[in-house]
């Protein structure tokens, strides 16, 4: 069977809409991470909790956006 290694780059070698689609199939494979019955409300709260109790976590608009980028440029 072959590894990571030996597909990633075969598939990194696919046209962008042959990687998308493969990236869709792939995922569609996979259990949902997020199943919840309150569609995330709990995490979305338990998240809230968090940032209240440490302000510092907290990623200004700026920041993120920048961080983006430079995701984008490697």
């Amino acid at each position: 069977m072959p590894t990571l290694q030996d597909l990633e780059p075969q598939a990194l070698a696919l046209t962008q809409h042959e990687r998308a689609d493969l990236a869709a199939s792939l995922l569609s494979s996979l259990p949902p991470i997020l199943n919840d019955e309150d569609g995330g409300v709990a995490e979305a709260l338990r998240r809230e909790a968090e940032l209240d109790a440490d302000p510092s976590m907290a990623l200004s608009l700026e920041d993120f956006e920048r961080g983006i980028s430079a995701m984008r440029s490697q």
